[in-house]
Parts: structure tokens; C-alpha cells; sequence
């Protein structure tokens, strides 16, 4: 019985890929040259769209039938679209994925390969989803892309560290253009750009989508704890190596910090946007009290979802900032500050 459950929640799972795969192909044959080529975008969409509603279920079989690991990323990349939180808006694929023939078939070989952020709307032009095809990391170059300055993992730099501590798989390309693109229900690409280099464009970001997905849990939780959150802003979020090492004030970050492996961000709730902390616990003071509740609220989330385990800080305020937590997707449980 636990075979056939398995496999029905497969299909079940492929058949709601197939639906956006659907939508991906349309949305790529929309985007064709329509006055010289009408009649082969119409050809391009009924194939496209054939090929979204069955090729999936074959791929997801040959996939299970090769290899288990490969099937069971494939099943988690059907089963949270949207992420853990039901939030996310955006998803990201490099262009040297092994798994990059299977989405080419999804979701078109333009939408895959072409840099870039590809919005999918609806019939009313309203954007609902965005793939963002990123640049591989193999593609920086004496420590830029073009002209922005990023530096030098610790990897690249003889130092042996392997799992979280690797190289970043690559980097979302950002331009004035799409620096607004929605990534989830609270936050946009622009929220986690490093804070150096404000004219050169364009800039690049490594952001991992669990640490987004986890921020949309933590609102949630919040809300849930009874704490209305309009906007959480992000002091700081993906930070180069070069700037990690040189910008700012440097005195707390560490040679190995979080930030730079784009899966910590540094919050705190400012529904008014006046740029400081909220009065979260309601005692008619902001202060690193405030960051606690955060800090609550990550560790329930933890709880509930352990696959986005990290480590949460709580800092005080200073003459440059207020009050503010950290919070990341490390992998293991860590904590620290005024606890």
C-alpha cells in the first residue's frame, strides 16, 4: 500500500509541475517575434504545451529509476515551488544545473538558458511566479564580473572547506530593471544587494531561497504570536567577500560569515519605515528586547521545519544602527549575543 501511496503522490506531484510547466511554454512562445513568426510560436506553444503535460511523469520515472538521490531532489523541487511558507515568488537555476535538460523541457529552452529574470503573468499581465537563470560561479573572473568587485571565497583561496562553507553554485544577475523583482510575499532582490558600489551596474547577488523561505516563517510565526508584521527590513543581507573583508565597519563580521554564502540576512521589524526596530513586545522601549522576539520566533520555526536550522543572533543598538537579529540557514543550530 505504501508503494502505491508513494507513487501516486509522484504523479500527483509531477501533474502540479505540469500545470506551471504549461504556463512557462506559453509564456515563451508569447514572447516570440509574433509578426514574422505567428503561425511557429503557435506551433511552438502546442508542442510546448504537449510536451509540459506528459514528458514530466517519463522524466520523473527515468529520473527514480536512476538514481535515488536525483529523484528524491526532483520530487522536493515539485513539492516546494513555493516553499515551506507557501511564499516564495522566484526560483533560481543555474545555467551548468545537471538537472537543467528536465526544467528545458518544462519550462522552454529560452526561459532556462537566457540570463536573466523571466516573468510568468496571467491573463491580466500580473506577474505570479519568476525563474531566474543565474550565472555560474565559474564566470568571475580575478575576483569580478565585469566591473563589480566581488573577492575571493575562502575555497578559492587554498583554504579546504566543503559543505556549507563551499563556493556559492552562482550569481543572479541585477540590473535597474529588475532589481524589484519579488521573491516572496515580503521581500525583493534589492533587499539583499551588498551596500558597496551603488553606481556600477550591474551588480550581483547570491541569495539561497530557504533563507528566504525561512524570513516568511518567521513573519508568520510573529503573526501567529501576535505581532502584526507590515515589513521586515533587511540591514544586511548577501555581503561579498570583498566587502565583508573591507567595507563598513568590519570589527564583528567574521572571515567566514554567513553572508557571504547568501543565506543570512540581518532584520528587524519596521512597520512604520522609519528605519529602527519596532516596539515588538509592546514594554514602551526598543532595545535588543525587541530582537529577542525574533530570535522566539526563529526558534519555533526550527522546530517545526528542522531543514532550515541555522544559527539566530540578538545584537543591541549602536550610535550607526538599532537594534536588529540575524538569522541564517547554516545548517546547524547556533546562537548567541543578548539572549
Amino acid at each position: 500500500m505504501s508503494k502505491i501511496i508513494s507513487r501516486s503522490r509522484r504523479i500527483g506531484r509531477a501533474l502540479a509541475f505540469c500545470t506551471v510547466a504549461a504556463a512557462w511554454s506559453l509564456l515563451a512562445a508569447r514572447r516570440s517575434d509574433g509578426s514574422a513568426r505567428t503561425a511557429e510560436a503557435a506551433n511552438a506553444v502546442a508542442s510546448g504545451v504537449t510536451a509540459a503535460l506528459t514528458a514530466p511523469i517519463t522524466a520523473l520515472h527515468d529520473a527514480t529509476t536512476r538514481a535515488h538521490d536525483d529523484s528524491e531532489r526532483l520530487l522536493a523541487t515539485i513539492d516546494s515551488l513555493r516553499g515551506r511558507s507557501g511564499k516564495l515568488l522566484a526560483r533560481q537555476m543555474p545555467r551548468s544545473s545537471k538537472h537543467l535538460s528536465f526544467f528545458t523541457r518544462l519550462f522552454g529552452d529560452t526561459a532556462v538558458r537566457a540570463l536573466g529574470v523571466h516573468d510568468l503573468t496571467d491573463s491580466t499581465g500580473t506577474t505570479r511566479f519568476a525563474l531566474i537563470t543565474i550565472r555560474d560561479f565559474t564566470e568571475k573572473q580575478d575576483g569580478r564580473i565585469g566591473s563589480y568587485r566581488i573577492g575571493y571565497w575562502p575555497n578559492e583561496q587554498g583554504e579546504a572547506y566543503g559543505g556549507a562553507y563551499a563556493n556559492p553554485s552562482g550569481f543572479i544577475e541585477i540590473t535597474p530593471e529588475n532589481m524589484n523583482t519579488a521573491v516572496s510575499k515580503h521581500f525583493r532582490l534589492s533587499d539583499f544587494l551588498t551596500h558597496d558600489q551603488k553606481g556600477t551596474w550591474p551588480k550581483y547577488l547570491v541569495l539561497r531561497e530557504d533563507l528566504v523561505d525561512k524570513l516568511e516563517l518567521v513573519i508568520d510565526q510573529l503573526e501567529r504570536d501576535g505581532h502584526t508584521v507590515q515589513h521586515m527590513s533587511v540591514m544586511s543581507g548577501f555581503r561579498t567577500p570583498q566587502y565583508n573583508a573591507t567595507g563598513g565597519e568590519t570589527g564583528g563580521r567574521a572571515s567566514l560569515s554567513r553572508h557571504m554564502y547568501g543565506d543570512a540576512a540581518d532584520v528587524f521589524v519596521d512597520n512604520d519605515r522609519n528605519g529602527r526596530m519596532d516596539d515588538l513586545n509592546r514594554d514602551g522601549r526598543v532595545n535588543h528586547r525587541d530582537a529577542q522576539v525574533i530570535l522566539d520566533a526563529a526558534e519555533k520555526v526550527e522546530r517545526r521545519h528542522p531543514d532550515v536550522t541555522g544559527g539566530v543572533g540578538v545584537y543591541k543598538a549602536t550610535t550607526a544602527h538599532g537594534p536588529f537579529a540575524h538569522v541564517d540557514v547554516r545548517g546547524y543550530r547556533a546562537r548567541w549575543g543578548l539572549l
